[in-house]
């Protein structure tokens, strides 16, 4: 993100946004499209607009949990590492966005529906 314009990241129907297993140096909020999220060949969710995805990786420092792959063609706004931090450090809206999210993954683990 530069000044006032957001950066987007354009990635096509079946592309792979990225793999379980990978270093994670970004997280990811879906402007437009929907993305599936999979562990081996489990999906765990399909996630639609204004949702943030790929944030563990970069709280915990572990490698990808999940691979995220492109449902239909989606626009993404990547969050570096650097960014996260300032965000989650000066914006508490954006912080609790952050923990919500983490509370429903958690919640629907929790009850076995995926």
């Amino acid at each position: 993100m530069t000044g006032n314009s957001i950066e987007t990241r354009l990635v096509r129907a079946g592309g792979v946004i990225f793999r379980e297993g990978e270093q994670a140096n970004e997280l990811f909020v879906i402007k437009s499209g929907y993305v599936r999220i999979q562990v081996g060949n489990k999906t765990m969710a399909d996630l639609a607009p204004d949702t943030i995805f790929g944030e563990m990786a970069l709280i915990d420092n572990e490698p990808r949990s999940a691979t995220a792959t492109a449902l239909t063609d989606v626009e993404l706004v990547p969050v570096s590492e650097k960014q996260f931090l300032f965000l989650v450090s000066q914006t508490p809206h954006f912080a609790l966005k952050v923990m919500r999210t983490l509370a429903q993954r958690l919640r629907t683990m929790n009850k076995g529906v995926y």
